[in-house]
């Protein structure tokens, strides 16, 4: 696309390879890679490259590239880099590790070392953990360069859902800015790894996204079940050897390795079915691919989740039946206007509450908790990074419905989206957004299934509301009725912190009878 001004040039020696760049990057424009030396042989000249660091990674080379012609130039990156340069004395300066320079200047040799950086091999997996920051960001993104704005505070949730789950996930979306940045059709931003496999990707409706995304699971364990019966006849038919097919039903799949390991698998049978024209192999053919695990995701924004789509969310949650749920909370209806919803908090200026909305935000978490069945995490990238890598892996290894939330900031709330994750932190930092996980699991080995991670508050709701346009607009036109709002606001949070902290703090154990 080439629009952006400025982009981020990436300085190998200050860098200390968090992978954090990449990480928060909302169109995938900053990539990550370890690889070994030999590959720089035919580099182009201003390819960039360092010593890896980490023990796994010995001996190897590491590069953070960047996308020139697809980088929206949001500068997200340069604000979340930890890293920072040294004076000839010691001290930090204001330069990080990545640093906006002047587009033009360099497009060219950073176009040609992207696609040379696009043509290396990707890191091997044994090399790094999946469930880390960096590890994640090790791994190819299935959703890239889309169409969202620059800064977007949706679609690094949505980019690392792909990294992590992307090669086997299957994407029911509501209609809202998440459709329209991931379907803007002829055009999607969801793709491929080189063997061809990546999200399956359909949006249905506004209403019925949930039921949607449910119908695929429930499509997906019939087609299961009916390869396992054709799997078990097919042995009895003696067209596929026995020990195989115990391999493929005991085979674990809780871990990617256990996916590839099944993949082979399946590869295996295919190719002994291929040379028999009974109808039992043709059959067993076009269901085996379902022996190996979807992971099937509803994602939308809140004003699908919380308003519109609640009923069907809520049939979803209470079915007990393995979907995962990921709202992109804007606390706004993004696409259409800026919308008041259900999830927008008192005192915040939208169309529908031009005079601040007058009532509290609805608790979807504690709503979905009350199931006791229902993994739920309430999550804010910019302010726990790490919390919201585990909250998605343990999403999709529970055994059940899941929902995670996720805040995301938009260029709706009337703020710099270049320090877009800085508003993630106040809003946790003000109690305002709490970070918890819900593991249902936990019970069953005698722990609090409720987890707290965020801290106490640490400044007041309207430190935090006052510094966004959709709070501050109200305080110039009406600053008595903001202020009543704001002190009502604090109210809710304080009520909220006392609920959620008085039930993580309920011991468990084998004597507790409660």
């Amino acid at each position: 696309r080439n629009i952006a001004v400025q982009i981020p040039e990436w300085d190998p020696e200050t860098c200390i390879q968090c992978g954090q760049c990449s990480f928060v990057c909302p169109h995938a424009a900053i990539r990550i890679k370890a690889y070994d030396p030999d590959v720089l042989d035919n580099a182009p000249s201003a390819f960039k490259s360092v010593d890896a660091k980490g023990p796994q990674l010995k001996g190897m080379k590491f590069t953070v590239q960047v996308a020139p012609e697809d980088c929206t130039g949001c500068a997200m990156c340069v604000w979340n880099c930890p890293a920072r340069q040294k004076d000839a004395e010691g001290n930090k300066t204001d330069s990080r590790a990545i640093n906006m320079v002047n587009q033009f200047e360099i497009r060219k040799q950073e176009a040609e070392s992207y696609d040379f950086f696009l043509s290396m091999p990707e890191t091997d997996p044994s090399l790094y953990k999946r469930d880390s920051i960096k590890g994640s960001q090790f791994i190819l993104p299935l959703f890239e360069y889309s169409g969202a704005c620059a800064g977007c505070g949706e679609t690094p949730y949505v980019k690392l859902l792909t990294q992590l789950f992307g090669d086997r996930a299957i994407i029911g979306n509501a209609t809202g800015c998440s459709s329209i940045y991931g379907g803007n059709l002829p055009t999607t931003p969801y793709t491929t790894r080189d063997d061809g496999r990546g999200p399956a990707w359909s949006n249905s409706l506004f209403e019925d996204n949930a039921e949607f995304g449910f119908g695929f699971r429930l499509t997906i364990d019939k087609f299961k079940e009916l390869a396992g019966e054709y799997l078990r006849k097919a042995v009895d038919e003696g067209l596929v050897d026995k020990s195989l097919a115990e391999t493929i039903t005991v085979q674990d799949q809780s871990i990617q390795e256990g996916i590839e390991a099944q993949r082979a698998n399946i590869a295996e049978l295919k190719k002994a079915l291929e040379a028999n024209g009974s109808g039992t192999a043709a059959q067993l053919i076009s269901l085996a691919d379902y022996l190996v695990e979807k992971s099937v995701w509803v994602v939308g924004g809140d004003g699908w989740a919380y308003d519109i789509g609640y009923g069907g969310l809520d049939h979803v949650l209470a079915s007990g039946r393995n979907v995962n749920v990921l709202v992109l909370d804007t606390e706004v209806y993004s696409n259409t206007g800026g919308q008041m919803s259900k999830s927008t908090p008192r005192g915040a200026v939208a169309k529908f509450a031009a005079s601040g909305k007058p009532s509290p935000k609805k608790d979807l978490g504690m709503m979905a908790i009350t199931y006791g069945s229902v993994y739920v995490a309430k999550i804010a990238m910019g302010a726990n990074p790490n919390q919201t890598v585990k909250a998605f892996v343990e999403s999709a290894s529970y055994d059940g419905p899941s929902l995670i939330i996720a805040y995301s900031h938009c260029i709706a709330h009337g703020i710099n989206m270049t320090a877009g994750l800085g508003q993630q932190k106040k809003a946790v930092a003000s109690g305002h957004w709490p970070l918890f996980r819900y593991d249902p699991r936990l019970e069953e080995q005698g722990k609090n299934p409720l987890q707290i991670d965020s801290k106490e508050p640490t400044i007041s709701f309207a430190e935090y509301a006052f510094s966004e346009n959709r709070y501050r607009v109200l305080k110039k036109a009406m600053p008595e009725h903001a202020e009543e709002l704001s002190k009502l606001a604090q109210k809710d949070v304080e009520r909220t912190q006392k609920m959620y902290r008085s039930i993580a703090a309920i011991p468990y154990g084998d004597d507790d009878e409660g």
